[in-house]
């Protein structure tokens, strides 16, 4: 090969690697692909300054209006709306699942309000609402949950040194401030429509957590059997072994956050859409909306394990 065929030969393999390094930068450095990553779309920017509880609680209000409908309502309507939040490293201590359960009332009827429940109105609707939100009592002042401690506790229960403790069912807000207080991502499937008794069965879960017959314990490998000590994933899920634990070798392993309540919607899925309390098909994937911290508009890290757009907040 001749010099010019060389220099000819060199040129073209600079020009194409440059450009490839050109396209790759732009790319990359792209502010449209700094929040999401490759093949994801964009975190929402569009509501940011509006606090996230309020933009929670706006979806929730959009979504049960859609199903709803105009006009009156003949009868009583039933709705969950399961959550999870969970911080970039998904560490345990740090994930929580969770679950809003809504009753709209029908019209043109005096409504009967559960114990313990207060009447609200959105709109024309009468409402009532609350959240199971199973953790530590004192959670919201000593946010150091104990999860696992001592060698091997992750696969052998009974080498887990962590305490049974009193525990609290937290409202929606409550809730939202404590992933808030963690900038971790926020997740919610639904609103899903249940029936009526499906509604009673979760109002007598949340008065059995509220009469301080059961506590929390994160692992409750050894405790849930015998109702002694539940965590947030079994709170509003079954007492009852339906599924195994999941996770390596059934420990549990990685079993919170997201895939905490990812596993309670197979339940639901399996169980309830069967016995004729969960009246909505279920898509655990594509039913999932995120919210997720970003501490400017121009942030560039932000931990978004959401497959769909997830919406920007700051605290």
């Amino acid at each position: 090969m001749n010099n010019s065929r060389l220099l000819s030969h060199a040129f073209a393999s600079f020009t194409f690697s440059a450009l490839a390094f050109l396209a790759c930068a732009l790319f990359l450095g792209s502010p449209t692909r700094a929040h999401a990553g490759w093949g994801k779309p964009d975190a929402d920017f569009s509501n940011y300054d509006v606090p996230v509880f309020e933009q929670i609680t706006n979806h929730i209000k959009a979504k049960v209006t859609a199903k709803l409908a105009k006009g009156k309502l003949a009868h009583d309507r039933y709705f969950i709306i399961p959550f999870a939040y969970e911080n970039k490293g998904n560490d345990p201590a740090f994930s929580h699942s969770f679950m809003s359960v809504i009753r709209v009332f029908a019209n043109d009827r005096h409504p009967q309000l559960t114990e313990g429940l207060e009447l609200r109105r959105y709109q024309n609707r009468d409402f009532e609402a609350f959240t199971i939100s199973w953790i530590p009592h004192d959670f919201d002042r000593n946010p150091d949950l104990c999860v696992f401690d001592g060698f091997g506790s992750r696969l052998f229960a009974s080498w887990n040194k962590c305490p049974i403790s009193p525990g609290k069912s937290f409202k929606l807000d409550e809730t939202i401030k404590l992933g808030v207080n963690a900038k971790n991502a926020i997740g919610m499937w639904g609103p899903y429509e249940i029936t009526e008794t499906a509604f009673n069965l979760a109002v007598r879960r949340l008065h059995l957590l509220n009469s301080g017959a059961i506590k929390y314990r994160a692992d409750d490998r050894l405790t849930r059997k015998d109702r002694i000590a539940i965590n947030c994933f079994h709170a509003m899920a079954g007492l009852e072994e339906l599924f195994p634990n999941g996770g390596l070798f059934g420990t549990g392993f990685k079993m919170w956050g997201l895939n905490g309540t990812r596993r309670v919607l197979i339940e639901y899925k399996a169980r309830a859409t069967k016995m004729g309390l969960l009246l909505d098909p279920v898509d655990i994937k594509k039913d999932l909306y995120g919210f997720v911290y970003a501490p400017s508009r121009n942030s560039r890290d932000i931990y978004d394990p959401f497959d769909n757009t997830a919406s920007a907040y700051h605290r």
